[in-house]
């Protein structure tokens, strides 16, 4: 099989890219470590973003970032629109997240990461900063199987009986916030465990992929749309179901929907519709978490552990990195 994909304005080329996107992700994480536990989210945030932009400059790609920290006027963020790298490579969408779970890295809570994915240009929905419902559950399922217009309860039973077993059998991780108060409560009165979980709905959602080492069956509530996207490029990789619901509050987050190119605000997008195209995903953790170790200290060294996917292949791996301490 080859390790390029052909899309217009170059060549995507998958395999040779995503070491590259390793470094990327390293760097960030490397950088937001060192302010773990400071009680400095901006801060935390800011590193890992300046590390982050530093290396896609370094990659020989024409890169646009459609999922990222804001819009232009946000800056120095990596906002949305941002072109990055080199130029004269191929042309990609870049989704980002310099560091998910900001208050998780300020608190040296668990699973803190730096999540980045790309592919070829147009392979990602350009979701508005705007929540999103979402929906999620691991591979080896029928297609179909739970859906965003199920209640909490219909879900809970559709997928204990997939597993063939009961409703006790499976566990729902859900963002600990008031507005799932009725979602939770619904959900226990099935039977079914719940890990609420503070922040970091990237990771949430990924525990899916890897129930056999989270304990996670499926991942249910509202939370950021870009991060929807980036959870949507994991399972591309990984493999399993997402669903999700674009949420809008007022006419402000529609005018941003609609400057993203989004005219159905009650379309329910599928993970193909989410991501269209084979990507390449990193992610490195910056706390100690249920997917990565946290970037360390050992000495004059620094040390991570990164997961780096390629949908195309399939292919998962497991990356430890070790640098001098700078």
């Amino acid at each position: 099989m080859p390790d390029t994909i052909k899309e217009p304005g170059g060549i995507f080329a998958d395999r040779m890219l995503s070491l590259g996107l390793a470094r990327v992700s390293e760097a960030a994480a490397i950088a937001a470590a060192k302010l773990v536990g400071r009680g400095d989210e901006k801060a935390a945030d800011q590193a890992a973003v300046d590390a982050m932009r530093t290396q896609l400059n370094l990659l020989n790609i024409e890169g646009v970032v459609v999922i990222g920290e804001g819009e232009r006027d946000e800056a120095p963020m990596l906002y949305i629109g941002e072109e990055v790298g080199q130029g004269g490579g191929p042309a990609v969408d870049i989704a980002l997240d310099p560091l998910e779970g900001t208050t998780l890295c300020a608190k040296d809570m668990p699973n803190s990461l730096a999540v980045i994915a790309m592919g070829p240009r147009g392979s990602m929905l350009h979701a508005p900063d705007v929540y999103m419902d979402k929906l999620a559950i691991g591979p080896g399922y029928a297609p179909g199987l739970v859906d965003l217009d199920m209640t909490p309860t219909e879900r809970v039973l559709a997928l204990a009986k997939a597993k063939g077993g009961k409703p006790s059998d499976v566990t729902c991780c859900i963002l600990e916030r008031p507005r799932h108060e009725e979602m939770v409560r619904e959900v226990r009165e099935t039977g079914a465990a719940i890990r609420l979980i503070t922040d970091g709905d990237v990771a949430g959602i990924i525990h899916c992929a890897e129930a056999h080492l989270t304990g996670i069956d499926m991942y249910m509530g509202s939370g950021g749309a870009p991060e929807g996207v980036l959870a949507a490029a994991a399972l591309r990789c990984m493999g399993g179901q997402i669903q999700g619901r674009l949420l809008f509050r007022n006419d402000d987050e529609r005018g941003r929907a609609k400057k993203a190119g989004i005219t159905d605000f009650d379309k329910k997008y599928s993970l193909t519709e989410m991501v269209t195209d084979d990507v390449i995903f990193a992610a490195t953790g910056v706390t100690d978490g249920s997917i990565l170790r946290g970037a360390r200290r050992d000495g004059e060294w620094m040390e991570t552990e990164t997961i780096l996917m390629r949908s195309r292949t399939g292919s998962v791996r497991r990356i430890g990195y070790r640098q001098r301490n700078q």
